[in-house]
């Protein structure tokens, strides 16, 4: 079968290609022609208001030109050069691994067509390139079949869906799906809400593919501890608790995604590679899904520091709690940054993890050779 793959397959994060990457893989591992589809991005619902700029008095100025010359400061500075070469070189290096190129390829003729992974039907987030698109939803697809693999509302809820007055309109595109597979509760609870049907629930591709045909060799590095999570979304006073604790174990702070200013260096590589640092980390510290995942595949100590949402506020507590609680890591959900020395020094049971993961694998492949039968 020709099978189309519409997710986040554009963004420039890793978490996002590399589930993307996963599921072409597995997909194709079935017998099927994998190609990805784009998808028409509408203006969001929910635009943040324009706060009007006011140039701050002289001495402000002043004050602030002082301390770009900081030496933590001027440290900042680099390592948000490099994020810029990450941004920059993204497309390049890694879109030909799914087959994609700046060329975009929208309504494509298929036997199938697969929506997901990723946070394809969080569709209230304030990002332009995202909004409120109906492609995600699989309005005027060009495919003899329409179904979702572990596709995943975020932290839009069924409440923030009614709130802006599309819980209708969702609904009735959802019920033309001929299968739905999400991978979280509150996901799950939308879809059922809105359509009368139960989803499947299956985990997100990168937690059931097998990477080992582009494995990369060890990274020339050493007793280090990433923190992979946004920039700007670890606070500062996170950041002291985690700079503490690396003193007290005598590694060095790796940032990778984002940059922190607490971090001594900044991580660029292909995807593959970035999983070779998971994998020789001491620790890890992260505030994302994919971080989280990325820990799990390889097996390491690690917390996850999870956020509540608060109005419009991009929190991450849905997934995250979801995830954790599925692979029986909930003890891994940290709340309370005092704990985080605690927290990694506890040893999870990875026997108990993988066989988990074994068993979402084979529910996950069942799943997609029943709904891509020929």
């Amino acid at each position: 079968m020709k099978v189309g793959i519409m997710s986040m397959q554009r963004v420039r994060n890793y978490g996002s290609f590399l589930q993307a990457y996963g599921l072409k893989k597995t997909i194709e591992s079935l017998g099927h022609k994998v190609e990805f589809v784009d998808y028409k991005v509408e203006p969001p619902l929910n635009i943040p208001p324009q706060r009007e700029y006011v140039k701050p008095p002289i001495i402000s100025r002043v004050i602030r030109k002082i301390r770009e010359q900081a030496p933590q400061e001027r440290h900042l500075k680099a390592l948000n050069l490099q994020k810029k070469e990450f941004i920059d070189t993204f497309e390049e290096k890694n879109f030909p691994m799914l087959g994609i190129d700046e060329n975009k390829h929208y309504r494509t003729k298929l036997d199938a067509l697969v929506i997901g992974s990723d946070e394809v039907f969080n569709c209230l987030q304030e990002s332009k390139a995202v909004g409120y698109s109906r492609e995600l939803f699989g309005k005027d697809n060009n495919a003899k079949k329409l179904i979702s693999y572990a596709g995943s509302f975020g932290n839009t809820t069924l409440a923030r869906l009614k709130q802006y007055g599309i819980a209708e309109e969702v609904g009735d595109l959802l019920n033309k799906f001929d299968a739905i597979s999400v991978r979280d509760s509150n996901s799950g609870n939308v879809v059922e809400s809105l359509t009368n049907k139960k989803p499947f629930f299956h985990l997100d591709p990168v937690l059931i593919s097998d990477y080992s045909a582009e494995q990369v060799k060890d990274v020339d590095e050493k007793d280090y501890i990433i923190v992979y999570g946004y920039s700007g979304r670890i606070t500062p006073e996170e950041g002291n608790i985690i700079r503490q604790f690396a003193k007290k174990e005598n590694k060095k702070l790796i940032c990778i995604q984002g940059t922190h200013k607490f971090c001594d260096e900044y991580v660029l590589g292909t995807p593959f590679e970035i999983l070779a640092y998971f994998k020789g980390a001491d620790y890890i510290i992260t505030d994302t899904f994919h971080g989280s995942i990325f820990s799990i595949i390889n097996q390491k100590p690690f917390a996850t520091i999870v956020r509540k949402t608060v109005g419009e506020s991009y929190g991450n507590e849905e997934k995250l709690t979801d995830l954790l609680t599925r692979l029986g890591l909930k003890d891994r959900i940290l709340t309370d940054m005092s704990k985080l020395e605690a927290m990694l020094k506890t040893p999870i049971d990875y026997e108990r993890v993988n066989k988990i993961r074994a068993d979402e694998r084979k529910k996950s492949i069942d799943y997609l050779k029943e709904q891509l039968k020929a």
